[in-house]
């Protein structure tokens, strides 16, 4: 089986899910914004959160959307105001995920991803969600869920 983990990350807690991930012999694919967000950490926030609750799409740097050749997509996003990020939003919208075994990995600092779990199980009832609190700092978690759920 071919798998793919296509994420995004602000803070690096995607880089480490990905640096497992690829140990584990999964291709990966990082999201790039064209525009990046505030370095002020509360205008970053305030941003984020507020892209987030709209469920704005960012514009992409050369994002490679052919996922043909994969049998497992996972996706992974930061949790900004309990919903995905809004360059997760465009990916979603740029992939065709019919037919694919579908599974995102959720990582944040608060833990609480309650409205994006919502919008993945309406849009992707099959889908696998894995929640992860910020891995850089609980890398064990980290590592016991995604071995639990077969990574």
């Amino acid at each position: 089986m071919k798998r793919i983990f296509i994420y995004y990350s602000l803070s690096g807690n995607g880089d480490i899910v990905s640096d497992y991930l690829k140990d584990k012999e999964i291709e990966v694919r990082r999201v790039i914004t064209k525009e990046e967000l505030p370095k002020n950490t509360l205008l970053r926030i305030m941003s984020g959160g507020f892209k987030a609750a709209i469920a704005y799409k960012d514009k992409l740097d050369g994002f490679n959307s052919d996922i043909d050749d994969y049998d497992e997509i996972i996706i992974g996003s930061p949790i900004w105001n309990s919903r995905l990020s809004s360059p997760i939003n465009t990916v979603l919208d740029k992939l065709k995920l019919d037919d694919k075994k579908l599974t995102f990995i959720l990582y944040s600092g608060s833990g609480l991803s309650k409205a994006a779990s919502k919008r993945i199980k309406k849009e992707y009832p099959n889908a696998k969600i894995i929640d992860i609190k910020n891995p850089l700092r609980n890398k064990e978690d980290m590592i016991y869920k995604l071995n639990n759920c077969g990574y």
